[in-house]
């Protein structure tokens, strides 16, 4: 089935309602500006066209053209997944993580058998982490560059904005979504490589980290503080 791009919120109605029909919904929240929806758009099309998801209809949904939409199911980050049947919300994703997108996917396809369709896992072939050649400290550096620049704003954290694994992230989500600010993130705790060498790269030995427009902005309390002494910092920070 081939993925049908939301154009209205009527269409939306219609298609997940009306026309829903028992049928496994997956929802894709992307928008044209995250780096990560780039590589997503790719998987997503890819997954509906599988023999195996012939049952299941795909919906894509650009966040920022389809407002009250994302905002029916508080999407305040992309790319966003969300898994619906009878009206019913039956898993929420949040993340460029095909792997997680896919397990959920088959999880609640039918009666598909786990893990088809899936690329492969690391338990199925033990040892190919470690034939892969090793990361250079240069490659690394390169590597943090381009991902604190896939987004406007970028949060590094622990966990994700629906599952933060730590109160400092938390409290940062909290934050991006009570002034409306629209991020991309990366869950550090899935990539120690990022974790430890995002220190260095940042010159700051905690987590979260927030970057806006590639430049480093800070942590939670330098965040703070900055919106206390300037309502208006993200706004400003976006705009220099």
């Amino acid at each position: 089935m081939v993925v049908i791009e939301i154009t209205s919120q009527d269409q939306f109605t219609d298609l997940t309602t009306v026309n829903a029909e028992g049928k496994l919904i997956a929802l894709y929240f992307h928008t044209t500006w995250a780096e990560p929806c780039k590589t997503m758009n790719t998987v997503y099309t890819a997954l509906s066209e599988e023999p195996v998801n012939k049952e299941v209809q795909f919906l894509a949904i650009n966040a920022d053209d389809n407002a009250e939409i994302a905002e029916l199911f508080e999407v305040s980050s992309v790319p966003y997944f969300v898994l619906v049947r009878n009206n019913t919300i039956l898993k929420e994703l949040s993340g460029a993580d095909p792997k997680e997108f896919v397990k959920a996917l088959n999880q609640f396809n039918g009666s598909l058998a786990e893990g088809a369709g899936a690329p492969p896992q690391p338990a199925q072939n033990e040892g190919v982490e470690e034939e892969e050649p090793v990361e250079t400290e240069e490659e690394l550096m390169e590597r943090l560059k381009k991902l604190t620049q896939a987004a406007p704003v970028m949060l590094f954290m622990k966990g994700t904005p629906s599952e933060p694994k730590c109160g400092f992230s938390r409290q940062m989500v909290g934050i991006l979504r009570e002034y409306q600010v629209r991020f991309g993130f990366f869950d550090i705790l899935k990539d120690d490589s990022i974790r430890q060498g995002l220190k260095k790269f940042s010159d700051w030995p905690t987590f979260p980290q927030l970057y806006i427009s590639g430049e480093f902005q800070g942590g939670l309390d330098i965040i703070k503080e900055s919106l206390e002494e300037d309502p208006e910092f993200f706004q400003h920070a976006m705009n220099a």
